[in-house]
């Protein structure tokens, strides 16, 4: 008889699978990933741990109308087995078997995979497009992610204010930090910098959120 988890992740599949064929969509991308592409994500974000029960740092499903895969790099081959269900999801590695290779294996011409763009590289989408136009399989940027309209209690973006990061922990001052920036930008020549990682941002301005915590 299944577990009360194997009956959650069942339904938890099946509802979204059930959202995708009312999108028109054969397939849909799930990453451990937030907005900023950083390592860590809140729990808002923790949508690969929702759909399957893993909780490494790195990792991406894919969903399927008929089946469904987890990739893992070899930090994980074996905690993913302890914790995502054989039976609906298949076990791949990132780079000995890759994404690209499975969706070619399992879909047909014609089909589309969706993902949500905020949560992909530009270079990683376009790395996957490239194999998968060969075959006529199409990557469609969704507008609104799937999972997050069947996860019904999904936690709420962090709202937590934003605090100064007292000296005696921060070591240098905002403003020493930025003057140091500046010397670095002069000294390769450079105009301008973009910053993009909250926990760069973060350091910098010594405002420490908490999105995640420990971080």
């Amino acid at each position: 008889m299944p577990t009360m988890t194997q009956r959650r992740m069942t339904q938890r599949l099946a509802d979204l699978r059930a959202e995708l064929k009312a999108r028109d969509l054969d397939g849909f991308l799930v990453p451990k990933a937030d907005e900023h592409q950083g390592e860590y994500v809140p729990p808002h974000a923790e949508r690969l741990a929702w759909l399957t029960g893993f909780t490494g740092s790195a990792g991406i499903a894919a969903v399927l109308a008929e089946k469904a895969a987890v990739f893992v790099d070899g930090r994980y081959t074996l905690q993913v087995r302890d914790q995502v269900d054989g039976a609906l999801f298949d076990f791949r590695h990132v780079s000995d078997a890759p994404l690209g290779d499975w969706l070619l294996e399992t879909l047909s011409d014609g089909a589309s995979v969706g993902y949500d763009p905020w949560l992909h590289s530009k270079s990683g989408i376009a790395r996957l497009t490239s194999k998968l136009s060969k075959a006529g399989i199409s990557l469609v940027p969704v507008d609104g992610n799937p999972l997050d309209k069947v996860w019904q209690d999904q936690p709420p973006r962090p709202v937590a204010p934003v605090e100064i990061h007292p000296m005696k922990y921060a070591g240098q001052t905002a403003e020493e930090k930025r003057l140091e920036l500046a010397d670095g930008l002069t000294q390769q020549s450079a105009d301008a910098v973009v910053l993009t990682l909250p926990d760069s941002i973060a350091w910098l301005l010594n405002i420490p959120g908490a999105d995640v915590p420990c971080t």
